[in-house]
């Protein structure tokens, strides 16, 4: 057996079954759907006549939003029902997205955003994530998780990619038809809340079987019971990294791309087409690497150099060399998730897996909310516009470092470590 976080092959993913294709179809239709209105969303906020700082104050409220609601879902998911969780979250994407198109009154954007759910990042939001990674967990074997989830994450970056490459170049080639900027941006919108309604159809088809057994455990705080304080570690680190990587979100990068070298939606839409397809597929990759060298040695030998080339982009003397950069960037940017996401589902029981995906999803949400406000006051000073980048990079190079003193001292962590070695325990034969 390889190292800690191992498992079969990215190459060989488990049967899923229906459920399972059902929350590969529901993460990729939501994904898109976050893909084609990011790219667009900040230059929307822009045309309706919203200053910067007032964006990035909506965007964080956006997210504070995002998080309170995500919390009380997902910790409650596992007594309540996954699938009732999952529509209820659907609805509230089409709750989102019909104020935005309807009005231009930032009040009404702001409650809008506040009670719904909304991607101004390009990435996942919401409870979703946190219950179909349960689910998820519930309906494979656990020596096949690892496999499935950088699959899982695959189908979510290709999604991405696809939806900000068409949402991209429908909003440009609506404005060439003549339709104005703000209006063909609208039209994405509307677009949006559409796949509010077509996730609550297909999370309506789920069985029961994604629910997690029946449990005589007591349901603690947040939904959690013994293994709170690691979640509660781990929610501290990923709270760091999600901090940092609020300053770079999809929607600002592509605002910046923007505003220093007037980069069309098209290109814009092309150019994170490509990078979430990078970030996609180093995931795969992200397998086959922890078997040689271990979970934590792939998750910190590969972020820090990916954040050292975060640091670069702003520097770089020119429009193709900074898109050069960015997309390296993403090519090894996302090869912890997986086994990040395996690892947690790993060190807690059954019916605290919605929960503890939760509570860590809302950590990254709490701590991506507070820093878009920063980045907007800092990218309304065309001097400083550039230097979300450079927190965003030496933030998460810290992240890094932390990480890897936390999980190499960690004798709590240790020793659920080395239970994930015994395949008695976490691999069943298959």
């Amino acid at each position: 057996m390889g190292p800690p976080g191992a498992d079969a092959p990215a190459g060989e993913p488990a049967r899923l079954g229906q459920d399972g294709r059902l929350l590969f179809l529901t993460r990729g239709a939501r994904m898109f759907s976050y893909g084609f209105l990011s790219v667009v969303l900040v230059l929307y906020l822009a045309g309706l006549g919203f200053s910067e700082g007032r964006i990035g104050l909506l965007l964080t409220l956006t997210l504070v939003g995002d998080t309170v609601i995500s919390l009380w879902i997902t910790t409650r998911a596992d007594r309540i029902g996954r699938k009732r969780m999952l529509m209820a979250g659907a609805a509230l994407m089409a709750a989102a997205g019909i104020p935005f198109a309807l009005s231009g009154d930032f009040t009404v954007l702001l409650v809008a955003a506040t009670l719904g759910v909304i991607s101004p990042s390009g990435n996942e939001v919401g409870p979703f994530l946190a219950i179909e990674q349960a689910s998820l967990s519930q309906i494979i074997p656990d020596a096949r998780r690892t496999s499935v989830f950088a699959w899982y994450n695959l189908a979510g970056s290709f999604s991405t990619a696809c939806g900000a490459l068409a949402g991209g170049w429908t909003a440009q080639l609506l404005q060439q038809e003549g339709m104005a900027p703000v209006a063909s941006y609208r039209v994405l919108v509307y677009v949006y809340a559409a796949f509010g309604l077509v996730l609550a159809a297909l999370f309506s088809r789920v069985s029961s079987a994604i629910e997690p057994p029946p449990s005589s455990a007591p349901a603690g705080r947040l939904g959690l019971h013994r293994s709170r304080r690691t979640v509660a570690k781990l929610s501290a680190l990923f709270a760091l990294d999600a901090f940092a990587g609020g300053f770079v979100m999809q929607s600002f990068v592509a605002y910046w791309f923007h505003a220093r070298y007037g980069v069309a939606p098209g290109l814009l839409g092309s150019i994170f087409f490509v990078a979430n397809v990078l970030a996609g597929l180093s995931a795969l990759y992200a397998v086959r690497m922890a078997r040689r060298i271990g979970l934590i040695n792939t998750m910190v030998f590969t972020h820090i150099p990916s954040n050292m080339l975060l640091i670069l982009v702003p520097l770089m003397p020119n429009l193709s060399l900074a898109i050069t950069v960015l997309l390296l960037r993403f090519s090894i940017s996302q090869m912890d998730v997986p086994t990040r996401q395996s690892y947690t589902m790993a060190v807690v029981s059954p019916d605290e897996r919605s929960a503890a995906a939760g509570v860590t999803g809302i950590a990254r949400t709490t701590g991506a909310a507070v820093s878009p406000v920063l980045a907007g006051q800092l990218m309304a000073f065309p001097a400083l516009a550039g230097t979300p980048f450079l927190l965003a990079g030496g933030l998460k190079i810290i992240y890094d470092l932390l990480l890897y003193r936390s999980f190499r001292k960690s004798e709590t962590v240790a020793s659920q470590v080395k239970a994930q070695r015994d395949p008695g325990q976490l691999e069943p034969p298959d």
